[in-house]
C-alpha cells in the first residue's frame, strides 16, 4: 500500500503536534516528519496521550528539500483555492476523499504537507507539490487546526489497499520536470507563459502516478522531438549558405 508520511512544516506549537501524533495513530499511521519544529516538551508529550511513540520516533529535518529527496509523490494541504484554472498554482485541486482516489494505486511513499499554523504553505512550497488538497469546509468559519486537518486527512486515507505498482521516484520526476523546462526553451515558449505552463506539467503529471518506464518514455518522445527540431533549423541554416554560395 502506499507508505502514507505525515508532514508538518514548521509548526508553531508544540501541543499542536503532539494532538497530530495521537490522531495519526488513531488511523494507524506511525510517520510523521517535522520542518524545523519548536522544542518538543511536556506540553507536546501529554497531548499525544497514547502516541507518545509516533511522537519520538518523528523524523525532525530543516526542509522541504529533505522531505522531497525521499518521497514519491507531494501533495500540498491549502485553504487558500485559486478561483479560475488560468492560475495554475492552485489548481485543480481535491478533497480528501478524492485524493484517496488517486494516491491508492501507489506503491511508494507519499508525502502530506501541512503548512504553519499562521499562514499555511508559501507558493513557493506549494509549487514543489505534486498535487493540492483542500478540506470542504464552511465559509462561516472556515480555518481548521492543523491536528484536525490531519485527522480527516488520516480517517479518509485509513486502510488502503496495497498499491498496484511503484511509480517514478521523485529524483526521476524532477529531472522529467528539467527535460521539459528545458523543451520550452528549445520550442521559444514565450517567458511570460513559462511558469504557468511549469506548474500545470507538474499537476498533470503528479496526479497521473507515472511509473518509471512511462517517464522514460517521455524523455524519449522529447528527444526525439528535440532531434528533429535541431536536425530541421542545420538544414534551414545550410539551405541559407547554399543559396548565399550561388
Amino acid at each position: 500500500m502506499p507508505e502514507i508520511e505525515i508532514v508538518l512544516c514548521e509548526p508553531l506549537y508544540e501541543g499542536n503536534i503532539g494532538f497530530t501524533a495521537r490522531v495519526m495513530k488513531n488511523f494507524g499511521f506511525s510517520n510523521l516528519t517535522l520542518i524545523n519544529p519548536p522544542e518538543i516538551g511536556d506540553e507536546a508529550i501529554a497531548r499525544s496521550s497514547h502516541a507518545r511513540d509516533v511522537l519520538e520516533n518523528a523524523n525532525h529535518v530543516a526542509s522541504l528539500d529533505d522531505v522531497i529527496k525521499k518521497s514519491n509523490a507531494l501533495v500540498a494541504t491549502t485553504g487558500e483555492i485559486s478561483k479560475s484554472v488560468t492560475t495554475s498554482m492552485r489548481m485543480p485541486y481535491y478533497t480528501p476523499s478524492e485524493l484517496r482516489d488517486i494516491v491508492s494505486k501507489i506503491n511508494g511513499r507519499v508525502s502530506i504537507i501541512f503548512g504553519r499554523e499562521n499562514w499555511g504553505l508559501s507558493n513557493e512550497e506549494i509549487e514543489k507539490c505534486d498535487i493540492i488538497c483542500t478540506i470542504p469546509t464552511s465559509h462561516i468559519y472556515p480555518i481548521v487546526n492543523i491536528s484536525h486537518a490531519v485527522g480527516i486527512l488520516a480517517y479518509e486515507l485509513a486502510n488502503l489497499p496495497r498499491g498496484d505498482y511503484s511509480v517514478a521516484s521523485r529524483i526521476e520526476m524532477d529531472s522529467l520536470y528539467d527535460h521539459f523546462d528545458n523543451f520550452l526553451d528549445i520550442i521559444s515558449h514565450p517567458d511570460y507563459k513559462r511558469e504557468n505552463t511549469r506548474n500545470m506539467i507538474r499537476r498533470i503529471f503528479g496526479r497521473t502516478a507515472l511509473t518509471t518506464r512511462e517517464a522514460s518514455t517521455l524523455h524519449g518522445l522529447l528527444r526525439r522531438a528535440e532531434n528533429l527540431i535541431d536536425l530541421k533549423e542545420r538544414d534551414l541554416k545550410n539551405f541559407k549558405t547554399d543559396n548565399k554560395k550561388e
